[in-house]
Order: C-alpha cells, then sequence, then structure tokens
C-alpha cells in the first residue's frame, strides 16, 4: 500500500434508534440521558447537533417487534428497557428533514415485511421533500417475533429472505426510475401536464411480487435514494456488493476491519460495479472526554454498571432468534450450539476475534449485544480519537465511521465539540456541506434512468 495519504474524507454516520435507548441498551439509565424521546423536538435537536458536525447521515435502525424470543415474552425487555419501545419512522425523518439543510436521513425497512410499492413511494417522498437527503436501509429482518407480529408463525429461512430482498429491490429501483427526469413539462398553455411516453409501466411478475407501476411519485433529486445494507453472510456481503451505496459493517479489531474491507471491495467490484463509489463503514462507540481520565471514568460506567444481565440475554435471543432464557450466564458457548443456531455463527466467530483465546460464555456474549463490547472503541481526547480514526481511514480498515451514542444527546454533543474540529483540522472532514443532495455530499454518482437508457421496459 502507498504511504501516501487518502485525498477523500470520511464519510460519518450517526446510528440513532427511535427509542427509548441508543444502540446502547443500558443509556436510558445515564444521569444526562435525556427522556424527551416520544417529542420529535427530541429529534430534531440531534438532527440539527449532527448537522452543526457536518456528518453525512442521520441513519436509524429499527425491529417491527419487542425483543420477545426470550422465555417467549417481552417481560424482560420491558422490565430492564432494553429496545422495547420504537416508533414509526415516518413522521421522524419528516421533523428532522424540516429541521435541517443539508443531512442525510435514512431509515431501516424490511423486505421481508413490506411491499416494494410501499417503501419506494415512502422513500421518494422523503428524498423530494428533503431536498434530495433520503437513503434506505435494505434489511430481511431477524426473528419470529418479528413474524407473529405479521401473521406468519415462523421466520422465513435466511437464504429465502435474500431470494426475496433481490426481487423487492429490483422492482423498488424500477418503480423510482419509472418517471423519467424530464416527464414533467407543466404546460399550462397547452394543458399537457406530463408526457405519457416518459412515464412507465414495470408489468413485473416474478416470483414473489406482482407490481403494475407507474410510481406515484416523480423521479426523485437523487434519481434514487442512497441504499444502505449491513449484511454479514456471505450472502448478505453479496446483496451488498450488487447493490449498497453505502456498507455498514461490526468488525471487532482494525485487523479484522483491513480485511473485510478488502475482501468487500473485490465483491463489489466481482459485481460490475466501481469499488470506489461504494463506501464501507464499521461502528464504533466514541467516548470523549476533555481529559483522557475523563474519558476512562465514562467508559467505566457504561461497561460495568448500567445493563442488567437479563436485557443482554433478551438482545442475544433476539438478534440469534432463539430462547436463551433456559441457560445461565456462564454456560460456555460450544461447537454444538453454534451448530444448532442459524443465526448465531457470525456473530460467534466475531467475538471470538475480539477476546481471542479466552473461553468464550454466554455472559461474554450476551454483552457484546448490549454493551459497548459489540464494536471498537475510540475513547479519549478529542485529538486521541482523531488519531485513531485517522488511522483507520489512512490504513484501509474503512471510507468512515459509522457512530454510535452511548447517550441521547450528550455523545454526538461531545464528538461534534471535541472531535469534529480536529478531524477539520487535518483535512478529513468538511468544515461546510457542498453538496446539494446526500449522494454529492457522500461523492457518488447519480444513477441513470434505466427506462430512459434502455428504452421501454416490460417487465422487470
Amino acid at each position: 500500500m502507498s504511504d501516501a495519504r487518502r485525498t477523500d474524507q470520511l464519510t460519518l454516520v450517526a446510528f440513532m434508534q427511535a427509542s427509548n435507548v441508543s444502540v446502547y441498551s443500558g443509556s436510558w439509565r445515564y444521569p444526562s440521558n435525556t427522556s424527551d424521546y416520544l417529542d420529535l423536538r427530541y429529534y430534531q435537536r440531534i438532527a440539527r447537533v449532527l448537522e452543526e458536525g457536518r456528518f453525512d447521515l442521520m441513519f436509524f435502525d429499527d425491529r417491527l417487534a419487542m425483543p420477545a424470543i426470550y422465555g417467549d415474552s417481552a417481560d424482560e425487555a420491558v422490565r430492564y428497557g432494553a429496545r422495547p419501545i420504537k416508533l414509526d419512522l415516518t413522521a421522524i425523518l419528516g421533523a428532522a428533514a424540516a429541521a435541517t439543510e443539508h443531512l442525510g436521513l435514512g431509515a431501516t425497512y424490511s423486505t421481508t415485511y413490506y411491499e416494494p410499492f410501499h417503501v419506494a413511494r415512502t422513500f421518494a417522498t422523503l428524498d423530494h421533500l428533503s431536498g434530495g437527503r433520503a437513503a434506505w436501509n435494505v434489511v430481511t429482518s431477524v426473528n419470529d417475533a418479528e413474524a407473529r407480529n405479521f401473521g406468519v408463525d415462523q421466520h422465513t429461512e435466511h437464504d429465502r429472505r435474500y431470494d426475496r430482498a433481490e426481487e423487492f429491490i429490483e422492482v423498488v429501483e424500477h418503480l423510482w426510475d419509472s418517471w423519467e427526469d424530464d416527464a414533467i413539462v407543466a404546460d399550462r398553455e397547452s394543458g399537457v401536464f406530463a408526457e405519457p411516453d416518459k412515464v412507465h409501466e414495470l408489468n413485473h411478475r416474478g416470483e414473489f411480487f406482482s407490481v403494475r407501476g407507474p410510481l406515484t411519485v416523480p423521479r426523485t433529486p437523487q434519481g434514487r435514494p442512497v441504499i444502505i445494507q449491513a449484511g454479514q453472510s456471505g450472502r448478505g456481503r453479496d446483496f451488498a456488493g450488487k447493490w449498497a451505496d453505502l456498507i455498514f459493517t461490526g468488525d471487532p479489531s482494525q485487523a479484522v476491519a483491513a480485511e473485510h474491507y478488502a475482501q468487500q471491495k473485490e465483491i463489489i467490484r466481482a459485481a460490475g460495479r466501481d469499488g470506489d463509489q461504494v463506501k464501507i463503514l464499521p461502528m464504533v462507540y466514541v467516548i470523549v472526554g476533555e481529559t483522557e481520565a475523563i474519558a476512562r471514568e465514562k467508559e467505566s460506567v457504561f461497561l460495568n454498571e448500567l445493563v442488567h444481565p437479563n436485557a443482554s440475554l433478551a438482545l442475544l435471543s433476539e438478534v440469534t432468534n432463539h430462547d436463551f432464557s433456559g441457560y445461565t450466564l456462564d454456560d460456555v458457548v460450544t461447537d454444538e450450539l453454534v451448530d444448532s443456531i442459524s443465526g448465531i455463527r457470525g456473530l460467534v466467530q466475531g467475538v471470538k476475534r475480539h477476546i481471542g483465546d479466552q473461553p468464550l460464555t454466554l455472559r461474554v456474549l450476551a454483552n457484546h449485544r448490549a454493551t459497548l463490547l459489540q464494536g471498537p472503541r475510540f475513547v479519549g481526547t478529542g485529538r486521541q480519537i482523531a488519531d485513531q480514526m485517522d488511522d483507520w481511514f489512512q490504513s484501509r480498515s474503512c471510507d468512515g465511521f459509522v457512530v454510535a451514542a452511548t447517550h441521547f444527546p450528550g455523545a454526538f454533543e461531545d464528538f461534534t465539540r471535541l472531535v469534529v474540529p480536529e478531524l477539520q483540522s487535518r483535512g478529513l472532514m468538511r468544515t461546510e456541506y457542498t453538496g446539494a443532495t446526500l449522494r454529492e455530499n457522500l461523492g457518488l454518482a447519480r444513477p441513470a434512468n434505466v427506462f430512459a437508457e434502455r428504452g421501454e421496459v416490460v417487465g422487470v
């Protein structure tokens, strides 16, 4: 690798929850964490902080059920505040759009429990009303609790979910393209509003979906909203390589991140795409203080005092779709256990890379879902954290970061106040937004319209 410094800049995404907690499930107990998460002004306040910090994107994770696999009940999640609240994101994104001018706005919508037309219209509308700042995180959902909220007894098998997702996203992208950019002429004198030959039906009939189209929303400022994906399995990485503009990763260390980065870029190129047009962003926790001692004291509180063990097990059960209520925290995670649970292998492999040779117990594994052990931690002063981010970026371990908050809104306020100026002084971050849309601020090209390129398309 060349010793020359990279000439591009970090991409920064803020990891949000429309919930009683941040991605760190004990955040509601932290003394300075605010509790007005049922008020739109809460999300608007955080959005303004992120825009002041020149973040690229405010991104909301989502689930379609409470964590209710543990003991076949949501009781422990409710009792210990382990993400029992998940608000619908439509109103929140609209409020954040109204409070900001440049910040990207991303949300998670499932390809398993929604329909392509609904998702296409939701994000196309957001893209228009925000002036081109929408992003869709494509997920296939994770567990039986979500399935039961949508009239299904059991969650669909992993590869089958991705089969549906492939067709889903192809239909959505064609719906976004169903109006050509110059379809609307609005000629008052002739009375012609739009050219019918530039507004296209899909007439799609596939294995999972039948969609006629066109979409009821014209083509958007970005052409298509930005696509986010975070699949970690082999199928998930291939899916991301084919479709995603931003790929979120959960690598436990810089060495693993660098290896993942190189592999994922190859997958992107093998899919016939430009690797430089896809950003790979690991999730990290940032704990910053005016001194390193202050930051380390905060870290100790977050690691040791705020998350109940049963909350950790409830969240582990949620993500693996396996009920761990019959186990103890000191049970060792054996090969036999891994073989018996389809949703756990990738998590176990990642955690083992993180902890080295020490025995992997359920306590350790569960803590990786609920506490700061889940990803790398950058802890220290603003300068020390900027040093760590700079090192990851220059070593091509990432193209930027998904910054996970320990608490709201203080974690992002501290980052904006103490870390951002250090990154800006090194040329790693913008001092002002220069693009009109999220794609422009990310340095991503505006996609061509498939109908305009190929002529009328019948079926997808």
